[in-house]
């Protein structure tokens, strides 16, 4: 097999480390969830361009939880890598790190992947380059994201089902023991 357009994962792997100050802050005197989704976009930007070797778009976000807070003085670490390669699509997968310096105490605060899609010069999609896999972890993590993949097909078509028979259900019992009251229409 010719390898010659392929990429290994560590080729790409980008870490971006930032400090994070009070004009990120909230009200609540935690970073805005924003500020981080702004440098997730920005590192699977430069993860994915790496590989692809050209300007990337963001396709779509799966997954952004919050697990906990980022506060203003932590010193969060954002790393991206190549989990996955279609054609012209990559997903980039992101683990943020926030480190509190004073008490040397490091939290997983999110997980999320980011699918992109590299442009050529005429503003299409370009092929990107395939995927060197070299470890356990890289190899479940493409498998991961194949399934992630079929899982986001299978949810679509089902809420398309759900949205062309909307007249056939019983909205009324849907939302029986929900927080919220039906006016008249």
């Amino acid at each position: 097999m010719d390898t010659s357009n392929y990429k290994t994962v560590r080729f790409s792997k980008t870490t971006l480390t930032e400090l994070m100050i009070p004009t990120y802050a909230n009200f609540g005197g935690k970073v805005h969830g924003g500020i981080i989704l702004g440098l997730m976009d920005k590192l699977a930007y430069v993860c994915a361009a790496k590989h692809a070797g050209n300007y990337c778009v963001t396709a779509s976000v799966q997954n952004v939880d919050f697990l906990a807070p980022v506060n203003v003085g932590d010193l969060v670490s954002l790393k991206a890598s190549v989990n996955y390669v279609g054609n012209a699509s990559l997903v980039i997968g992101i683990r943020i790190v926030a480190e509190n310096v004073k008490t040397q105490t490091s939290r997983h605060t999110n997980t999320s992947y980011f699918t992109m899609v590299a442009m050529d010069e005429m503003h299409k999609p370009a092929q990107v380059p395939g995927l060197i896999l070299e470890s356990k972890d890289e190899v479940r993590r493409f498998a991961e994201a194949m399934q992630r993949q079929v899982l986001k097909k299978e949810h679509r078509k089902t809420f398309e089902m759900m949205k062309r028979s909307s007249e056939s259900i019983d909205y009324s019992t849907l939302l029986k023991n929900e927080r919220c009251l039906i006016s008249k229409m």
